[in-house]
């Protein structure tokens, strides 16, 4: 064989090579995108929806939850309150509780009734508000007569109002009592609720650690194609590099947010728990504040639409990092490798 063909037999040999060796590469890359770009995706969606659905479970649950175990608490105190103040004072001028008692008891009543539909605490919390509804009808009956029949005898009197008042404030076994373990219950669950778990997080780590790396697999696919095709950019795989840039930054932006906005929602559901058991400053302080805090809470609370676009553009994002690469890639390949092969 004469040298030049020698020679030129060995260079068509180590192109073919060198072409081979690409197209692998190329293939290589293209798998690694695709998975991880599936992968992340996958995770970063789950992980995104679970933080909604957590502020969406506290708006239409663990808020109202919290804040008719308290409201209810000070409405059936303040009614005690109110009938022994119109009995002893005769502040009503008429016999009986008062239109004081009648209007609180008839609020906690309401409460207990939306209480049933809201609370969190499953089946112990709906054994819970079914006790509570039968002790108030023991402490209606022990109220009543102390307001109204033996209102000239001052010994049954006293004995009737201190039997109700033992029905609702007994350590353990009364009214109140058993909201103050119903709320805690509650508040157990608000608690694990709002904050995000080690399972999100880590389904968080992954999500970012995954677009990370596709990033990377990006500008390496661009490298290659630039020293080894000749290609100086790829429109398709730059549009991919800044998808994947803009997915691992919005949705992390916008769950922290959302996160920040659950902090502050269970803060202020603890000071309405604290108002409600402590009572310091007065049933109707006490009330008023409750009521001004479950005010203020409406506003973290609020739903965003921004963040449920915020989702969608998120899945159409995830589409585009999958489909872009593979586009990008597969077009080089068939130009190059595919069809000449």
């Amino acid at each position: 064989m004469t040298p030049w063909l020698t020679r030129w037999t060995h260079g068509f040999r180590t192109r073919r090579l060198s072409g081979s060796r690409t197209r692998r590469l190329l293939e290589l890359h293209l798998a690694v995108l695709v998975v991880t770009a599936l992968v992340s995706m996958t995770v970063l969606l789950v992980s995104y929806r679970e933080v909604q659905n957590s502020a969406g479970a506290m708006r239409t649950r663990g808020a109202p939850a919290v804040q008719g175990v308290a409201t209810t608490q000070l409405a059936l105190l303040r009614a005690h309150q109110e009938a022994k103040a119109s009995v002893y004072h005769d502040i009503d001028g008429v016999m009986g509780a008062g239109a004081g008692y009648e209007n609180q008891l008839s609020a906690a009543g309401q409460g207990l009734s939306r209480l049933s539909d809201v609370q969190i605490d499953g089946e112990r919390g709906r054994g819970a508000l079914t006790t509570v509804n039968g002790l108030l009808t023991s402490y209606s009956s022990s109220m009543t007569p102390g307001s109204v029949k033996y209102v000239n005898d001052e010994w049954m009197q006293k004995e009737k109002f201190e039997e109700a008042e033992r029905i609702l404030t007994r350590e353990g076994t009364g009214v109140v009592p058993r909201l103050d373990v119903l709320q805690e219950h509650q508040m157990q669950r608000v608690g694990r609720v709002s904050s995000m778990g080690a399972l999100q997080r880590a389904g968080w780590a992954v999500a970012e650690l995954g677009l990370l790396v596709m990033a990377l697999t990006v500008l390496s696919a661009l490298w290659v194609l630039r020293g080894r095709c000749g290609r100086s950019h790829d429109p398709w795989l730059l549009l991919s590099l800044l998808a994947a840039v803009a997915l691992a930054v919005l949705p992390l932006w916008a769950t922290t947010a959302t996160q920040e906005r659950l902090d502050t929602a269970r803060a202020q559901l603890r000071g309405i728990e604290a108002r409600a058991h402590d009572r310091e400053d007065g049933l109707v302080d006490a009330q008023q504040d409750v009521i001004d805090d479950s005010t203020a809470l409406r506003g973290p609370l609020a739903a965003r639409t921004w963040q449920s676009w915020t989702y969608y553009g998120a899945l159409g994002g995830g589409a585009l990092i999958v489909l872009l690469p593979a586009v990008g890639i597969c077009r080089r390949l068939n130009a190059d490798y595919w069809r000449a092969g």
